[in-house]
């Protein structure tokens, strides 16, 4: 029997996803865009969302689109942005307790659904352009959450990093859009931009909870039609392999030194040894058991951190460390020798045991929350290829050693990224 699985549904210009379960105290919508990621797009749609959630046109101010919110008895409202492979995803989230365990018998799913419905299509707007008001002091917020990254070294040293691997290649397309194109957005043209995107994204609509199925779709089906649409495939970048590492280093006003690593893994989300990946990364560097954090972090203390991560859908692999510049060298090396290992298989049976314990437990967790179960079964969307929670759990268990040594060697070293502080007689103007 299955752990939790969806229901899918083509509706007019969407598709509905609904999960019944009675795991959750509260029901969830959560409204998914989707569009390949390109320049000159990325800033309206880092502030589209935003703006949408501000206000609409039965809520004209933030303030009264929250009070409605508390009305539906706490109900929370959230929007995100994300880059999955090369693509652009806006998603809207909307909680709302289930009405089963109140007293009052109000039709909260129903109530959220209409909200959520006046929110996506019908925005605080004049029929030719956004209020202006609104638009500008969004405009102004995304300019703090560029500027965010640049002053956290830790997300501006990632954000090096992807912009110096994958230059030319979508994916360097910052998710928050680009500073110097802010200024350019009015509330006329982002309108123009959300007629766009609501005509051409590949649009899902997921909500789970204690529900019933045939009440859902009844719902959507009355407040949530669109017109249909081919799914816009995004470019796939398979750059060549690089002749030689391409290594940046780059001096700022810092303390501690950030060393990222860039490795292209040639194996994606769906792919048959995408599992045997996720335990290679667990085991090299994904973990407090990992060979990162143990050779790198505990045994020759050179860093302050030391882990890395999978870019499913592009098929990267980042190591992050901080580091002191006179460790530079060192650091460098001893990653590449754990890398080397990994390789050459040099890790154990109760390592790799261990290391399914923690991922099974880790993708548990995940679906704890009904947020965190959406963006499981969404990667299945993104990759185009649907793979069911039995079927991950099941696959992950089976990975052999072998299967986790060709992964492996599947993994390319591509760049080496170093944020580090000036040399002693370096001024900052220098």
């Amino acid at each position: 029997m299955a752990i939790i699985s969806e229901a899918m549904k083509k509706m007019k210009g969407y598709k509905l996803h609904i999960v019944k379960t009675g795991k959750y105290k509260t029901n969830t919508i959560v409204w998914k865009m989707k569009a390949p990621l390109n320049e000159d797009d990325a800033t309206f749609r880092a502030i589209l969302p935003y703006v949408l959630q501000s206000s609409s046109d039965r809520y004209p101010s933030t303030t009264a689109l929250r009070s409605y919110l508390d009305e539906l008895y706490g109900a929370t409202l959230f929007v995100d942005l994300a880059k999955k492979g090369e693509y652009h995803i806006i998603s809207f989230s909307i909680e709302v307790a289930n009405e089963k365990f109140l007293s009052d018998p109000a039709p909260l799913l129903k109530k959220a659904f209409e909200f959520f419905a006046e929110i996506l299509r019908n925005p605080h707007a004049n029929g030719q352009a956004f209020d202006k008001e609104t638009v500008d002091k969004e405009k102004r917020t995304l300019k703090q959450r560029i500027q965010a990254v640049y002053d956290d070294k830790m997300r501006y040293s990632n954000f090096r990093l992807v912009e110096e691997m994958c230059k030319g290649e979508p994916y360097a397309i910052p998710v928050n859009g680009e500073l110097e194109k802010v200024d350019d957005i009015n509330a006329k043209n982002l309108y123009e931009y959300y007629e766009r995107a609501f005509s051409e994204d590949e649009l899902d609509l997921y909500v789970i909870g204690d529900i019933v199925e045939d009440e859902v779709i009844e719902i959507a089906d009355s407040l949530l039609q669109f017109n249909e649409r081919e799914p816009q495939v995004s470019a796939s970048y398979i750059p060549e392999k690089k002749p030689e590492v391409h290594e940046v280093i780059e001096e700022q006003d810092v303390k501690q030194g950030k060393l990222n690593i860039g490795y292209r893994t040639n194996i994606t989300y769906g792919d048959a040894d995408y599992y045997a990946l996720q335990l290679f990364n667990g085991i090299f560097g994904g973990f407090s058991h990992s060979k990162l954090f143990i050779n790198v972090r505990e045994k020759a203390s050179l860093a302050y951190y030391a882990a890395s991560r999978l870019e499913s859908h592009k098929g990267l692999l980042m190591v992050m460390s901080g580091i002191d510049r006179k460790n530079y060298q060192q650091a460098v090396t001893i990653i590449k020798e754990q890398m080397e290992a990994m390789k050459n298989g040099d890790f154990t049976e109760p390592e790799i045991e261990q290391t399914k314990a923690v991922t099974i437990n880790q993708m548990l967790e995940t679906i704890d929350t009904a947020r965190g179960l959406v963006e499981v079964f969404y990667h299945s969307v993104v990759a185009g290829t649907l793979v069911d929670l039995d079927e991950w759990l099941e696959n992950t268990r089976q990975v052999s050693k072998e299967d986790i040594v060709a992964a492996a060697q599947k993994v390319d070293l591509d760049t080496i990224y170093f944020l580090t502080g000036m040399e002693v007689g370096k001024s900052e103007e220098n």
